[in-house]
């Protein structure tokens, strides 16, 4: 499975997502789902990917061949983030189509959805979720961030503690702590793990991490928050007794 992060607040943009594509019982596959795009100078686009493999890797190539041959609308032809999503939408739904139409695929999937992100001319910094369907929504001011895959374990660390206003330093720090809960729960989400952090209006994607499960600094993350965590748990007030009361009991 999958599970990405894109986060959009006031100084610029985090994403975030996971390397694993199979856990099965005696095999585990990586594969990275992070692709930046060599574009022209007044642009930084990237793309997060979730779903089926064939059809993202299909997606992929057609962006790749579409700015290459200088197709009327590319990546480097779109004019906003918007248009782009629009324009990956449909390439995605193109490509699914033709994957649901193949001879013996009637029990295949090949459903994939999307997080394109990045800047374009003077346009501010976003971030659009493109679904299975092709629709596409964007982050807003009260959830600034977007999740493909397996959402639900590391989305209540995001809901509580990111905002517009928030540094990018500690979204970065609230992002990466998200992902790794996802991957405690869920063995489908495993590391490597890629972050890139993206500051506002700098058209520059320098700074990349990417972390193994064993890295050093992933593992002080886990520990701290592990540890803040309890600390928290054994600092809430205590049950009041006094507030007990007979439980019904069924006859």
């Amino acid at each position: 499975m999958t599970y990405c992060i894109a986060a959009s607040i006031n100084e610029g943009l985090i994403l975030v997502s996971d390397s694993r594509t199979n856990a099965g019982i005696d095999k585990v596959s990586t594969h990275g789902k992070m692709h930046a795009f060599d574009t022209i100078s007044d642009r930084k686009i990237i793309l997060l990917c979730a779903g089926n493999l064939a059809t993202t890797q299909a997606v992929l190539e057609q962006l790749h061949r579409d700015k290459i041959k200088n197709a009327k609308i590319n990546l480097n032809t779109v004019e906003s983030l918007f248009e782009a999503a629009e324009y990956l939408g449909h390439v995605s739904v193109e490509k699914q189509k033709q994957h649901t139409s193949s001879p013996g695929q009637s029990a295949f999937n090949p459903s994939a959805s999307f997080i394109l992100a990045g800047q374009i001319g003077t346009d501010p910094h976003g971030a659009y979720m493109v679904y299975a369907e092709g629709n596409t929504i964007t982050s807003s001011a009260n959830t600034p961030f977007l999740q493909i895959g397996e959402s639900k374990y590391g989305k209540p660390i995001l809901d509580r503690f990111l905002k517009l206003g928030t540094s990018i330093d500690e979204a970065a720090r609230c992002c990466l702590v998200s992902m790794d809960s996802t991957i405690r729960s869920n063995a489908s989400v495993g590391a490597p793990v890629e972050m890139l952090i993206y500051r506002k209006n700098s058209f520059s994607l320098a700074e990349y991490y990417c972390f193994d499960y064993d890295d050093d600094y992933l593992l002080r993350l886990r520990r701290s928050w592990e540890t803040k965590l309890r600390e928290a748990i054994a600092a809430l007030p205590g049950l009041d007794k006094g507030s007990t009361r007979p439980m019904r009991v069924d006859l």
